[in-house]
Parts: structure tokens; C-alpha cells; sequence
């Protein structure tokens, strides 16, 4: 039995606090929908925030957050900006680098050590056989 994977529903949740119109709404969606959904990069889901501030004499009153999680690994990306379309501006670019660092590193294997002081990067020394040389020179 095959399965169709492709989702009708986006994974990653667009939300909007404030005075956001639709056109930024649908601005926002179109590009956030470009960097989850390009090619080889794993699933994502999360959430994007919208927040248009109250405030008139805000020098920056729009603002954008995004939490996203790709394949156990979480990236948080905030902008700041004066117009609606700045900020959706930003906050693609800002994903579009953070996704990529984070596809990157999950696909080569690279996490975190533990630190040595945590019992990290400490190898145990292979116990010696008997009749190896080494234990011989000990016991002579």
C-alpha cells in the first residue's frame, strides 16, 4: 500500500498579534512556506508571530518570532522591524541560514560533547589481556 506524504495543512503555524492586515499575513506565509519547504530539508514544525505593536512612537513597532523544531533540533529566530514587510523580509533570511545551519549540522552528526568535567571526551583505557606485553612489564 503506498501513502501520499504531502500535507494540506502547513506544519509550521502562522500567528498574528495586533493591527497585522492579510496582505502581510499572506506575505509572511508565502515566505515562511519557501525555507520549511525546499528540498532535503527535513520536516519542520513549529510556529511563526506576527506582533504589530500599539504603540505610535515605536521606532521599530513590528516585530516576528519563529520556533521552529527540525528533526529534534530547535530554532528560535527573532526580527524587528518598521514596516510589516521588513520584518517578514528579515525573518526569511534569518531562517533561511539558522534551518540550513541546523540541517547541516543534523545531517553530518554533529552534537554537542559533554564537557570532560561532565565525563565527556573521556575514552576508558582497554584493560590488558593476558600475555599481552604490556601486562608482562607491569608484572615483571
Amino acid at each position: 500500500m503506498t501513502t501520499d506524504h504531502t500535507q494540506e495543512t502547513p506544519l509550521v503555524r502562522l500567528r498574528a498579534e495586533g493591527g497585522v492586515d492579510e496582505e502581510t499575513l499572506a506575505y509572511a506565509r508565502t515566505k515562511i512556506d519557501a525555507v520549511v519547504a525546499r528540498p532535503g530539508l527535513p520536516a519542520v514544525t513549529g510556529e511563526v508571530r506576527l506582533v504589530r505593536a500599539a504603540a505610535h512612537h515605536a521606532g521599530r513597532p513590528w516585530s516576528a518570532t519563529a520556533d521552529l523544531r527540525i528533526e529534534g533540533r530547535t530554532v528560535v529566530v527573532l526580527a524587528e522591524e518598521a514596516t510589516g514587510t521588513e520584518v517578514v523580509d528579515q525573518l526569511q533570511d534569518r531562517l533561511r541560514r539558522q534551518t540550513d545551519k541546523a540541517a547541516r549540522s543534523w545531517d553530518k552528526g554533529h552534537r554537542t560533547t559533554v564537557p570532560p568535567w561532565r565525563g565527556g571526551g573521556v575514552r576508558p583505557v582497554p584493560a590488558a589481556r593476558p600475555g599481552d606485553p604490556a601486562e608482562d612489564s607491569r608484572t615483571a
